[in-house]
């Protein structure tokens, strides 16, 4: 077996060494987004379930989704499903070869944010 010599070898770049960037960060929330929107439907799920189960089982859970956790945690899937699809477009666009350049990235991430803000607000007003 060879040698390693583990105590001399020069470590890799790690986390610690880069500063976030507005492209990585965005794209490490869409995929958080997207775990948290499972949280949400199985939250909401369980709500199905208790109204089919009966009115003890559903004033249970009716009672948590509409608390004011309930409502912040929908509230926050409002946004978290506004701001995953647009990051599915983001990500569509550059399958397809346009927007790679650095600049052009960091304006689709601040468009994918304030776009996800102002669709959030509106779809919490108008519905």
């Amino acid at each position: 077996m060879a040698d390693v010599n583990r105590g001399n070898r020069p470590l890799s770049p790690h986390l610690t060494i880069y500063r976030p960037q507005l492209t990585s960060m965005t794209s490490i929330f869409v995929r958080l987004t997207g775990n948290a929107l499972i949280v949400a439907a199985l939250m909401i799920v369980w709500w199905f379930i208790a109204a089919a189960t009966g009115p003890e089982a559903f004033a249970r859970a009716n009672g948590f989704v509409t608390s004011w956790f309930g409502d912040l945690v929908m509230f926050l899937s409002v946004w978290a499903l506004w701001y995953h699809m647009f990051g599915g477009i983001r990500h569509l666009i550059w399958d397809s070869g346009h927007m790679l350049e650095v600049d052009q990235s960091e304006t689709a991430g601040l468009v994918m944010i304030i776009a996800s803000v102002l669709f959030t607000i509106f779809t919490a007003v108008v519905l």
